[in-house]
């Protein structure tokens, strides 16, 4: 989703090939052209984009459209990271004040 939403978020639009889409992708997840079909179109089921398949000179291109779903990507990946580092802090002092209060006791008794 993060390569679709840098191609469209200017104009909310964009006409893309999958061996571009497969360039901005990470080299180690090794996609083929079939596995992103499948992805892209659970992504569109997820309203994020609408998609639509086309050819052009004999080359297959994408047509996609960002829904509010996908306008608002970023900001929901930005606040589940966030969300992660508060549980991770929060586990973590949660960790602190038990052995506290485990070593109070310790030394009570």
């Amino acid at each position: 989703m993060n390569a679709v939403y840098t191609l469209c978020v200017g104009k909310g639009v964009c006409l893309v090939s999958p061996a571009e889409l497969l360039a901005m992708l990470p080299v180690k997840k090794k996609l083929t052209e079939e596995s992103l079909d499948k992805i892209l179109s659970a992504l569109a089921l997820d309203d994020y984009f609408e998609l639509l398949s086309s050819e052009r000179k004999g080359e297959k291109m994408y047509v996609i459209s960002l829904h509010a779903n996908g306008y608002a990507y970023k900001r929901c990946s930005l606040q589940q990271k966030r969300d992660f580092a508060v549980k991770i802090g929060w586990a973590v002092f949660s960790a602190v004040i038990a052995f506290l209060v485990g070593y109070l006791l310790k030394r009570i008794f």
